[in-house]
């Protein structure tokens, strides 16, 4: 049976002991609609409860909670059993205290996320080398999350996506990390490998279809665009400020992405992401298209990226081929067009300016 979680907004004077209540209410007519509530979160700081509930589809859900309480939810989304307990750490509810008649979860489901990134596809060690500096690597990693209680999600050689808890885990944890980098790099070419930390943060249900999208979406963004290796959200220093009695995180090694910035960045992908692949797709099409003079959008870009408009949009193409040239989908002429380039010989020229290497060569070079 399909496995939902959805998301109530609280009214002022609702407590955790309220949600509890209806939590068993729910639970006392579950049977009628064919669902089985498995536990929820309730954050009363932030006025968000979440629910999560075997049911045959969304309508059964809404149904149960109209007959129990009659608490609609603002918004429901089909999730995964194993991915929401990566997230957050359960997929029941807590044992209950003893002598106690009901459970209250004052819990909130409310969680930073860390993205990390290390490669771009394109330079690989030889084999050994590799092996060597990939365990360095994820050891390293592995005993700074042991130790700030950070919960993998999904990782791979290069990635890692990870949910924090603690804004303050989340926070040092990023730091020592992007501290200990320098370590595991290998010292006969430092510059094959960056390393680029994004802290977001945010609740699992919002109106995205998938769990936590919105701050995962935000996080490796920042991974991807913003000129500095090591970014956080401005919603993310004010927590770990608060935390900490106003102490402030180190501005010479971290960019704090300002609330305008953040929203002119989601604005750019959300837009770049849908149109890049055209080929009459320029700066100027993209300049009114988001509301922004020429001199306008060069700033705000330089800002972010350090990178012109137009440098932007072709490395963005670039970067895209280079993914596809990586994972084999299509010969080079078909990578050419399909990233937005008119020829593939104008596309080999700026793939070698950019790379240093042709495309038919790290076809042969670097491909899986």
């Amino acid at each position: 049976m399909p496995l939902y979680m959805d998301r109530h907004e609280i009214p002022e004077g609702v407590t955790a002991e309220h949600v509890a209540q209806m939590h068993q209410e729910d639970l006392k007519v579950q049977h009628l609609y064919g669902c089985k509530g498995m536990t929820y979160w309730c954050d009363e700081q932030r006025r968000t409860a979440f629910c999560l509930i075997e049911a045959p589809n969304k309508k059964a859900l809404q149904d149960m909670h109209n007959h129990a309480h009659g608490e609609y939810p603002h918004s429901i989304i089909e999730v995964n059993e194993t991915i929401v307990e990566s997230f957050l750490g359960r997929i029941e509810d807590p044992e209950k205290s003893q002598n106690t008649e009901l459970n209250i979860i004052n819990d909130p489901a409310f969680r930073v996320l860390m993205v990390i990134e290390t490669s771009n596809y394109l330079d690989r060690l030889e084999a050994n080398q590799f092996t060597i500096f990939t365990q360095k690597f994820h050891n390293s990693v592995a005993k700074r999350l042991n130790k700030f209680n950070g919960r993998i999600i999904k990782k791979d050689n290069n990635n890692y996506l990870v949910s924090f808890k603690s804004v303050t885990d989340a926070v040092l944890c990023a730091q020592k990390i992007h501290f200990q980098f320098k370590y595991v790099t290998p010292k006969f070419d430092p510059s094959s490998r960056k390393l680029n930390i994004a802290l977001s943060s945010g609740t699992p249900v919002t109106t995205k279809e998938n769990i936590f999208e919105e701050a995962i979406t935000l996080a490796t963004r920042m991974c991807d665009i913003i000129k500095e290796p090591f970014v956080i959200t401005n919603e993310v220093n004010a927590l770990y400020e608060s935390e900490n009695r106003n102490a402030t995180v180190d501005r010479a090694s971290v960019r704090i992405l300002r609330a305008t910035d953040e929203k002119f960045l989601t604005q750019l992908m959300d837009f770049i992401e849908d149109k890049w692949h055209k080929s009459d797709f320029n700066v100027n099409y993209f300049s009114k298209a988001l509301g922004y003079s020429k001199s306008q959008l060069n700033r705000k870009l330089k800002n972010l990226t350090g990178q012109s408009p137009n440098n932007f949009l072709k490395e963005f193409r670039l970067h895209k081929a280079l993914k596809l040239l990586y994972k084999q989908h299509g010969n080079i002429s078909e990578i050419a067009f399909e990233s937005g380039f008119n020829s593939p010989a104008y596309f080999s020229k700026c793939f070698f300016e950019k790379y240093h290497i042709l495309p038919s060569k790290y076809i042969q070079q670097h491909t899986i």
